[in-house]
């Protein structure tokens, strides 16, 4: 019976493929598709050595590197299962995910180190032989390169299925702890498959990997580059400065870059001298993983001329969502496009018991905003494993007749001011629009007479006043949409997911107080 092969399995095609064509790169080091199919048997055979099987977990906790895309591709090729853990949570977190997750090891960056020794005496599933660390030797661990460098580099003889399991990866559990999603090679698979048509990716292109490694935004586009025989630099997450990410895309030549709002606000605010570089090079850009205003698009399309915009919906457990593409920007700004090829992929049964399409499912949203996914649950055939259980995203959607969805807004940021209803994210709209806002978030706090009333917490680009904002909100929003009040901060103070989605909850936790 034929198979789809994974991303680990793939390698090997591509190392005989592409044998001479870099596949991973940072700043000091790269690795053909050849050197990086050697290195990933090396670091699968020492994974087995040391006990683990099939169906084993081994929890991670490293910032964007050539490592832990090579854990990965391990994983891929063993079936062993990869825990990625985002590298900002705290001990009490790592904790809980380890331990709930089963994980049998852990492979750590040794600037994490000190976390992981604070807590290792709880980690009772983790054998003392089973902790490798990356980068510089430490006691009480085995240090990576020294862990990979006496073994085979053959092929491992592991059955690996496309149904089988290969990450489980929690989510930023902004609401009480975070939640396991259990993800199969063949839903990664499907939408490499689907990214590579859509976007028209080559084996020629070149992918700049910004976005956290630990989140799935990366698995579905960096790995697509991987699974084609195409190239991928690896730049860490938690350093991104504007200019020095112009001079990686002009010495490279990165062709792909998937970044947040973000990261586009602080390129189009970047210092004149950030500007000398060429960025000719960008063919295709996705914006994801958090709303993006009709100005930005603009800009960002004004700032690389020429360049291909896409705007994605998604989430880590129904995938990619919604599609928005380049040939449609102009004409539906504010939408983040329609149904994307990899949701007929995910099998969808209402409360009947009858098996629903994406199509109908838009049909019956239709007729105004709606909850994405409520009532609506997910069965073995998903590309999620939300297997017979409730899911529901949060987001509130409007369709048109076009088939072309707009977020509303999160259905928990919604204000409810004097009896009406207020969405946060057109009252950001009109105020990020103006020219010396950098970002903002809207929120509610208690009011006496009204229930709630709906506050701006700005990020000021240059000197401004309050006057200004109001006047800016008065031609432009209705009277019970207007903030009554604003609040004006730092970058730093403006709370965040580690994907940069603002925290709308921890705003009104702040300043509620």
């Amino acid at each position: 019976m034929a198979h789809w092969m994974n991303l680990g399995q793939m390698l090997k095609v591509n190392a005989e493929h592409f044998p001479a064509t870099i596949a991973l790169k940072d700043r000091t080091r790269n690795y053909t598709h050849v050197e990086t199919n050697n290195r990933v048997n090396r670091l699968s055979h020492s994974l087995l050595s040391m006990g683990l099987k099939k169906g084993d977990k081994v929890a991670v906790l490293l910032e964007n590197s050539i490592e832990i895309i090579e854990i990965y591709l391990a994983t891929g090729k063993t079936g062993i299962i990869i825990v990625p853990m985002n590298f900002r949570l705290v001990g009490r977190d790592i904790d809980y995910i380890v331990n709930h997750s089963d994980a049998k090891a852990l492979i750590v960056d040794n600037e994490f180190a000190p976390v992981i020794d604070g807590i290792k005496p709880n980690l009772i599933n983790i054998e003392k032989e089973r902790y490798i660390v990356v980068g510089r030797e430490l006691e009480g661990y085995t240090e990576y390169e020294s862990f990979i460098k006496d073994s085979p580099e053959n092929e491992p003889d592991i059955r690996v299925l496309p149904k089988d399991t290969w990450i489980l990866i929690y989510t930023s559990g902004t609401t009480g702890k975070p939640k396991g999603v259990i993800r199969s090679h063949e839903s990664h698979i499907s939408f490499y498959l689907i990214n590579a048509a859509d976007f028209g990716f080559t084996h020629k292109d070149i992918c700049l990997n910004v976005m956290p490694l630990c989140h799935i935004n990366s698995t579905f586009f960096t790995f697509t580059f991987l699974y084609i025989g195409a190239t991928v630099y690896v730049h860490p997450a938690r350093s991104f400065r504007a200019e020095e990410i112009m001079e990686i895309i002009e010495k490279e030549r990165i062709t792909f870059i998937s970044l947040i709002p973000t990261h586009y606000n602080l390129i189009l605010n970047a210092p004149p001298e950030a500007r000398k570089h060429n960025v000719s090079s960008i063919k295709k850009l996705l914006c994801s993983s958090a709303p993006v205003r009709k100005s930005m698009k603009l800009a960002i399309m004004d700032f690389f001329p020429g360049v291909e915009l896409y705007e994605g919906y998604g989430s880590t457990e129904a995938g990619i969502v919604t599609v928005l593409k380049p040939e449609d920007q102009l004409k539906k700004l504010g939408s983040i496009g329609y149904e994307s090829l990899g949701t007929d992929l995910i099998k969808i049964i209402n409360n009947d018991g009858k098996e629903v399409g994406a199509g109908e499912i838009g049909e019956l949203y239709s007729r105004g905003p709606m909850l994405f996914d409520e009532y609506y649950k997910m069965p073995e055939k998903t590309a999620g494993s939300f297997r017979g259980e409730w899911f529901s995203a949060g987001d509130m959607a409007k369709k048109d007749e076009e088939g072309f969805y707009q977020i509303v807004d999160r259905k928990d940021n919604m204000i409810i001011t004097g009896g009406e209803h207020v969405y946060p994210s057109e009252v950001e709209e009109v105020i990020g629009s103006h020219p010396s806002v950098f970002d903002v978030a809207v929120v509610s706090l208690p009011d006496e007479k009204w229930g709630e009333m709906v506050v701006a917490v700005v990020i000021p680009k240059t000197d401004i006043d309050e006057k200004s904002l109001i006047d800016c909100c008065r031609n432009n929003l209705a009277s019970f949409k207007r903030p009554k009040q604003f609040i004006f901060i730092n970058p730093d103070e403006m709370p965040r997911t580690p994907t940069g989605k603002i925290l709308h909850r921890k705003l009104r936790e702040i300043y509620s107080q």
